[in-house]
């Protein structure tokens, strides 16, 4: 009777070691990351999210591969990480035009960032300014408020387009001060800003790592900034003057698709932390403009809830103005 039940034991054993694990059952992360940026390669949130990459790689010890999806606004990458697979191998790292664009116009997002996107974490900023040209008569915001109040409409401003973050603090400046401010959509950064310097409008929201230059070249003045930056510690925040919003920085966020594990969300906070405020990391964010802004994923969720319904709010019904030039 022994030798029967022997054998039974190990063919049963040998049947249980070639029965195939599932994918699940492995210790995460077991292959190579895919990290979806939604802008084309060179731009701010392609080399901030390739640095990121690179330290959380080494964290990990498994490679993060960067993988650029541009297109819609950064809604075409967003729309393929929510409909890939929910198992943390395919993660997104996009900035917040993801989500303005889908509180901007809801019907031309394929995605609810809200119910479809689950937030990791907050990584870095770009903090944007109200900037105008050096021989402009304010020298202070309130100086350009008090006139804007005292001729409505008359002061043009330039922006990066219709339902963006510098179109947001137009209205948030709006809102807030009570003055009237003729908006000229422009397709991108660089535009606005030539059209500032050209003459062509009187003030304009840009990132501050964009008029970096001019400002040290004194072309360019900085009336306003939407978070306090040690190098240029002189130009105040709206909370500063008194006002009870601030402007809103450009921030860059990791999320995953909505339902991936909490195993794998809880495995990747720490390391992200790490990787985020590594000072490899740190030194390459102040080069492109950025700075180090970590908030975890739960904190990071209230905050971008808070802003999407600022954004919906104030924004609705203010994006017909002129055509995008």
């Amino acid at each position: 009777m022994r030798r029967p039940s022997l054998l039974i034991v190990t063919i049963a054993v040998a049947s249980l070691l070639c029965v195939p694990w599932p994918i699940n059952a492995q210790t995460y992360p077991a292959h190579p990351i895919q990290l979806i940026v939604p802008m084309a390669p060179g731009d701010t949130v392609d080399l901030a999210g390739r640095a990121i990459a690179t330290e959380l790689a080494k964290i990990l010890k498994n490679p993060v591969i960067v993988n650029n999806k541009p297109g819609g606004g950064s809604t075409a990458g967003a729309d393929f990480v929510v409909k890939g697979k929910k198992d943390g191998y395919t993660l997104l790292f996009a900035n917040s035009n993801i989500y303005y664009a889908h509180a901007m116009n809801p019907a031309d997002v394929p995605y609810n960032p809200l119910t479809d996107l689950d937030p990791l974490c907050l990584a870095v900023s770009t903090p944007l300014t109200v900037a105008v040209n050096t021989d402009a008569p304010w020298k202070t915001f309130q100086e350009l408020v008090t006139y804007m109040k005292s001729n409505p409409g008359k002061v043009r401003a330039s922006s990066t387009g219709v339902g963006g973050v510098g179109h947001f603090n137009l209205e948030v400046i709006m809102n807030e001060t009570g003055a009237q401010i003729n908006m000229i959509p422009y397709k991108g950064a660089s535009p606005a800003m030539t059209a500032l310097m050209g003459g062509h409008v009187e003030m304009s929201v840009l990132s501050l790592s964009l008029i970096h230059p001019q400002l040290q070249a004194g072309k360019l003045r900085a009336l306003l900034i939407s978070k306090k930056t040690p190098e240029f510690p002189n130009i105040p925040t709206m909370k500063q003057l008194g006002y009870k919003n601030d402007m809103s920085s450009v921030l860059f966020a990791f999320y995953a698709p909505m339902g991936t594990p909490e195993s794998v969300k809880k495995t990747l906070a720490s390391p992200l932390e790490k990787a985020i405020k590594a000072p490899e990391v740190v030194k390459a964010m102040e080069q492109l403009g950025a700075v180090e802004d970590y908030v975890p994923g739960p904190e990071y969720k209230k905050m971008m809830t808070s802003e999407y319904e600022m954004v919906k709010k104030l924004l609705k019904g203010a994006g017909s103005a002129a055509a995008t030039k």
